[in-house]
């Protein structure tokens, strides 16, 4: 069974850092896409940022110049490092992952950490 497990999620204030991350495990082949997405009360859930196996980014603008994505390939774990944080980046942050098994490709979501901005 494949999972996703998230951590790193937590309260600070405004200006501050967090960085969360993530780990697929289980009986997989290639991870393929891997990115965070999150949801503010009342909102849709919306993607924050986006990277390959090979190692391209998206972002989203508004989060643009403050966080960053990476990846660590061989250990399948992705992670976010958010800085300056601001109020509306307040949400729970869920990980997403395409991952193969048996030879096809299947989308996996976390549980989601909780990220709470004060202002």
């Amino acid at each position: 069974q494949v999972q996703l497990v998230e951590s790193g999620g937590g309260s600070v204030q405004a200006g501050g850092s967090l960085r969360l991350s993530c780990a697929v495990s289980g009986s997989i082949g290639n991870v393929n896409y891997m990115g965070w997405y999150r949801q503010a009360p009342g909102k849709q859930r919306e993607l924050v940022a986006t990277i390959t196996s090979g190692g391209s980014t998206k972002s989203a603008d508004s989060v643009k110049g403050r966080f960053t994505i990476s990846r660590d390939n061989a250990k399948n774990t992705v992670a976010l490092q958010m800085n300056g944080l601001k109020s509306e980046d307040t949400g729970v942050y869920y990980c997403k992952a395409q991952v193969d098994v048996r030879g096809n490709g299947y989308i996996y979501w976390g549980q989601g950490t909780q990220v709470t901005v004060s202002s």
